[in-house]
C-alpha cells in the first residue's frame, strides 16, 4: 500500500472519527434529521455547498468539459449554482416556516398521507441513484492510487466507508463535517489551480478552439438548448437533499442567506473543474477516461503530500454529498412511510429505523454503482427522474391552494411516466420499431409540460367537486 493510499485511509479515519463523536449527542429524530434545526449561517452556508459539490461537480463536470468543451457542462457549475440561488429567493423561507422534518411531510400536510407516499416512493430512487454516483467516483479516486486494486474492489470499500459513515450520525454529524470538508475541499481545488497557473505548462484560453468555449453547440436549437438547462434548475431546486439543509438553519432568515452564498462559492469554486479540464484536453490528449483529467492534473504537477491533499478534497466532495443523498433516502422511507405504520414508536426505535433504512439505502446505492459507467450522467438521471411533477407539486402546494390529492399525484404519476416513456423512447431505439418522435429529444421539458397539465386538468375538476375531501 503506497503512501498516497495511507494518507487517504488517516483522513477518511479522521472524518469517521469526527462524525462519530458528534453523533453522541444525536439523541432524537429531530436531532438526526435536521440537526435539530441548529444550523448558523456559516454553517448552513458550507453544508449546502458541500452537499451539493459532489464528485460530478469535481470529476464529472471537469470530464464533459476534457471532451465536449464548456457546452457540455449546462448543469456544473452554472445551472446547479443558479438552482442553490432560486432556492435562496424564493423557496428557502416558505419551507422553513412550513415546520417540516422532511420534504415528504409537505405532502401530508398540504394534500394528504396518499399523496405523501407517492411522492416518497418517487423521490427515493433519485436520492439512491445520486448517492450511486458520489460511491462510483469514490471508487474511482481510491482506485486512481492504488494499483492493488479494481474498480470493483475500491467501489465496494467507498460504500462500506459511505454507509457506516452517514448511518452513525445523520445531519448534525454530516455539518459538523461539511464543515471540514468545505474547507478542504476549497483549498484543494484553489491550491490546483494556483499551481497549474504558475507552473507554465497551461495554454491560454485564447488559443483553445472558439466551440470549445461556447455553452452552446453548433447543433443546438433552442429548444435541446433549454432542456439540459431545465434539468440542473427545475429538477435539482426542489430535491430532497437541498431542502432538507435548508430545513436544518436556525431561522428563516438564516436559510435564505446560506443558499445565496453557497450559490456564489458554488459557482466561483465550480469554474475551477472546467478550466481545468478544458485544458486537461491539450495537455493530456487521448485519456482513456475523460474524469480521471482533474486527477492527472493533480498527479502530475503535486508531490505525495500534496496529492494527499487534493485526493482529501476529492473525498470531502465526495462524502458531504453521499451522507446527505443516503440519509435524505433513508429518512424519506422511515419518516413518511415506516414510522406512521408503527404505533406510538419511542425516540431510541425512531433512530433505529431511521439507521436501518440509511444502510438499506446505501447497499441499493452501491448495486447500482457497481454498474454505473459514468458520474456525470447519474445524477443527470437522479436530477431528471420523477423531479418534473416534484417541481410542479411544490411549487403549487406552497404557493397556492389550488388543487388537492388528484391534482397532485396525476402530476407526480404523469410527469414520471412521461419522462420514462421518453427517455425509453430516445434511448432504446424506438425510432426503429414506430418511427420517429421529435418530442423524445426533450423528454424533461416534455414531463415538465406533462406535469403541470395533468395538476391543472385535475384541480379543476376538483374544484368543481367541492364534496372532494381531498380538494384543498
Amino acid at each position: 500500500m503506497n503512501g498516497v493510499m495511507i494518507g487517504i485511509i488517516v483522513y477518511i479515519a479522521l472524518q469517521l472519527l469526527v462524525g462519530f463523536l458528534v453523533s453522541r449527542n444525536v439523541k432524537t429524530e429531530q436531532d438526526y434529521l435536521v440537526g435539530g434545526r441548529k444550523l448558523g449561517l456559516l454553517m448552513a452556508t458550507l453544508t449546502i455547498f458541500a452537499t451539493w459539490f459532489g464528485s460530478e461537480t469535481c470529476l464529472g463536470s471537469a470530464g464533459a468539459t476534457y471532451k465536449e468543451g464548456i457546452s457540455g457542462n449546462a448543469g456544473d457549475p452554472f445551472g446547479y449554482s443558479l438552482c442553490l440561488i432560486l432556492m435562496g429567493l424564493f423557496l428557502a423561507v416558505p419551507l422553513w416556516k412550513r415546520g417540516l422534518t422532511t420534504i415528504g411531510d409537505l405532502y401530508r400536510t398540504r394534500f394528504d398521507s396518499v399523496t405523501e407516499k407517492v411522492a416518497v416512493l418517487i423521490m427515493v430512487p433519485t436520492s439512491i441513484l445520486w448517492a450511486a454516483a458520489q460511491i462510483r467516483g469514490f471508487g474511482t479516486v481510491l482506485g486512481s492510487v492504488s494499483t492493488d486494486w479494481d474498480i470493483e474492489a475500491t467501489t465496494t470499500m467507498a460504500a462500506a466507508v459511505v454507509i457506516i459513515y452517514t448511518a452513525s450520525g445523520g445531519l448534525l454529524a454530516d455539518a459538523w463535517t461539511d464543515l471540514i470538508q468545505g474547507f478542504v475541499l476549497i483549498a484543494g481545488l484553489v491550491v490546483l489551480f494556483a499551481v497549474v497557473m504558475a507552473s507554465g505548462d497551461a495554454p491560454a484560453l485564447d488559443t483553445l478552439p472558439p466551440e470549445r468555449l461556447s455553452l452552446m453547440t453548433d447543433k443546438d436549437t433552442f429548444w435541446s438548448f433549454a432542456e439540459r438547462w431545465a434539468v440542473p434548475l427545475f429538477g435539482s431546486v426542489i430535491a430532497a437533499e437541498l431542502i432538507s439543509r435548508v430545513l436544518a438553519a436556525r431561522s428563516p432568515q438564516v436559510a435564505r442567506r446560506s443558499a445565496l452564498m453557497a450559490g456564489g462559492v458554488y459557482l466561483l469554486i465550480g469554474l475551477i473543474p472546467i478550466y481545468l479540464g478544458l485544458i486537461g484536453a491539450r495537455m493530456f490528449p487521448g485519456l482513456e477516461d475523460s474524469e480521471q483529467v482533474l486527477i492527472v492534473h493533480a498527479q502530475h504537477h503535486f508531490h505525495d503530500f500534496f496529492y494527499i491533499v487534493f485526493a482529501g478534497a476529492i473525498v470531502s466532495a465526495i462524502l458531504s454529498t453521499v451522507d446527505t443523498t443516503l440519509l435524505t433516502a433513508g429518512s424519506l422511507t422511515a419518516h413518511n412511510v415506516v414510522l406512521p405504520l408503527m404505533k406510538a414508536p419511542s425516540e431510541r426505535t425512531r433512530l433505529l429505523v431511521n439507521r436501518g433504512l440509511v444502510v438499506a439505502s446505501g447497499i441499493a446505492a452501491y448495486l447500482y454503482a457497481l454498474e454505473a459507467e459514468s458520474v456525470s450522467e447519474t445524477v443527470e438521471e437522479a436530477s431528471s427522474l420523477g423531479s418534473a411533477g416534484i417541481f410542479v407539486t411544490i411549487v403549487f402546494g406552497l404557493f397556492t391552494g389550488f388543487g388537492g390529492r388528484w391534482a397532485a399525484i396525476s402530476s407526480l404519476v404523469l410527469g414520471l411516466a412521461a419522462y420514462l416513456l421518453l427517455t425509453y423512447w430516445s434511448r432504446w431505439g424506438m425510432e426503429a420499431v414506430v418511427g420517429e418522435f421529435e418530442a423524445a429529444n426533450y423528454p424533461y421539458l416534455c414531463s415538465l409540460a406533462t406535469a403541470f397539465s395533468a395538476y391543472v386538468l385535475a384541480g379543476i375538476r376538483e374544484r368543481k367537486s367541492p364534496a372532494n375531501p381531498a380538494t384543498v
